[in-house]
């Protein structure tokens, strides 16, 4: 979570440490724009560094999904040994963000009877030993299955109960879900790049690690994450993420808008969108005038670049009016921030029960991002960064690097899955050798009294 980031005067730039580590951990995401790749370490003092990152274009993904198995494998085998190099280190096993792949998710209660005595270690394991039995995937391939906060009688937002006295003990299981061949397809491109797969994450869960602070998580608060593609809207309230929609637009429909509407070539509005976009216009647009053609787009230092042709509206030196750029760019970005309040309508996100929407993902670094959303949606909203992590570059401190900080931290915090719970020591001791569990308890109460 945000809480295990350094203060905000930490330096932003790779420093090397003299610090032991005891854990190195990678971290990938394969999206649809770049691919982009983490390597962070622990130390002995619990203190987290970036040891290295790099990225790429990224290459046989589309809408979150492979689309080229050889593609996606050289994009995520480069931008790993990118971070490598950084790191000076090699990893063998990365963790991977899923934004793809039909991700949904809901929320499973159980509760067990007390009594009315003091709850111990192993009602705990009784209770989420149960849970396993609630997870109901339909089909669909579970990406995770974490422990939220418990109830003791119905009253929610127990942190833990050991040692509280209750007649029933409950617990809602957040539990996440995804179609199986895109995941596969997902961790086949990784495992070809001769790397293991530690897990799978969601990526809006993983970026809700990285923007998102406990208080917000627990209030209420939508997490907008728009991506070249496509464009995840999750509700967290209660501690847990408890709505996911998958919106098919994202900041690369803003692209082909600009390249539709010019005449040009995709790199071409692609740069126009960075450089002079904006989702704000301003009196001094129309007066602005600014050039299709990039510096970079001559053919060769040796040879003259060929005569480009002239854009669509352009004048006779090929330029656009800066307002004619934004024109384009906000009636596309109102397309997409009305199905985004369409979403959030149906997951119940608006009027008195709504809060604050944050925005992340390479989409929300657009100028004036913030401020036209919070016209079109009518709710605050801020955007959300990476946090002060120490050893992260500048370049990688921005809302498009969020979720793979994200995923990084994800798995320093290592979340407890009930679905690695084994049968609790009564059980096991009634039924025998024939009861026992592939996964140890020990792992699990170590972590709960840790996270609970």
């Amino acid at each position: 979570m945000a809480s295990r980031a350094t203060s905000k005067g930490a330096a932003r730039s790779p420093q090397p440490t003299k610090a032991r580590l005891t854990r190195v951990f990678g971290a990938v995401n394969v999206g649809s724009f770049r691919v982009s790749a983490m390597i962070m370490g622990e130390t002995e003092t619990g203190e987290l560094l970036v040891l290295g990152s790099g990225h790429r274009a990224s290459q046989g993904i589309k809408r979150g999904y492979v689309t080229d198995m050889r593609a996606a494998t050289y994009a995520i085998r480069d931008a790993v040994e990118r971070a490598e190099k950084n790191a000076g280190l090699t990893v063998q096993s990365v963790w991977i963000a899923c934004a793809g792949a039909g991700l949904g998710s809901h929320v499973a209660s159980v509760d067990i009877e007390i009594g009315g005595r003091r709850i111990e270690d192993e009602d705990v394991e009784l209770l989420l030993y149960q849970a396993r039995g609630m997870i109901q995937p339909d089909g669909r391939t579970v990406l995770h299955a974490q422990p939220a906060h418990y109830t003791l009688d119905g009253a929610h937002g127990v942190a833990n109960p050991r040692g509280l006295h209750a007649e029933r003990l409950g617990v809602d299981i957040h539990v996440m879900l995804a179609d199986g061949a895109p995941v596969r397809n997902l961790m086949e491109a990784v495992q070809s790049a001769h790397l293991d797969v530690e897990g799978v994450v969601a990526a809006p869960l993983a970026a809700g690690y990285a923007c998102l602070t406990e208080e917000e998580r627990d209030l209420g608060v939508a997490l907008v994450e728009i991506g070249a593609d496509v464009t995840n809207i999750a509700v967290f309230a209660a501690g847990m993420l408890l709505g996911l929609r998958a919106v098919p637009m994202g900041s690369g429909d803003i692209t082909d808008a600009v390249a539709s509407a010019f005449g040009i070539r995709r790199f071409q509005a692609e740069r126009l969108k960075c450089v002079y976009g904006s989702a704000i216009a301003s009196r001094s647009d129309h007066r602005e005038m600014i050039p299709v053609t990039g510096p970079n787009d001559a053919a060769g230092d040796d040879a003259p670049a060929p005569a480009a042709p002239l854009a669509r509206g352009a004048d006779e030196k090929n330029r656009i009016s800066r307002a004619q750029l934004v024109s384009v760019v906000t009636q596309h970005l109102s397309l997409l921030t009305t199905e985004v309040g369409r979403a959030l309508k149906e997951m119940g996100f608006s009027g008195t029960r709504a809060g604050q929407v944050v925005l992340t993902g390479g989409g929300a670094e657009m100028a004036g991002m913030a401020e036209f959303a919070q016209g079109a949606l009518g709710l605050p909203v801020r955007i959300g960064r990476t946090p002060d992590l120490k050893g992260l570059p500048e370049a990688h401190a921005t809302p498009g690097f969020a979720t793979l900080a994200g995923l990084c931290l994800y798995a320093a915090e290592d979340p407890v899955d009930i679905r690695s719970v084994s049968a609790p020591r009564a059980m096991r001791v009634n039924f025998g050798n024939g009861a026992r569990s592939m996964f140890p308890v020990g792992r699990l109460l170590r972590a709960m009294k840790e996270y609970f």
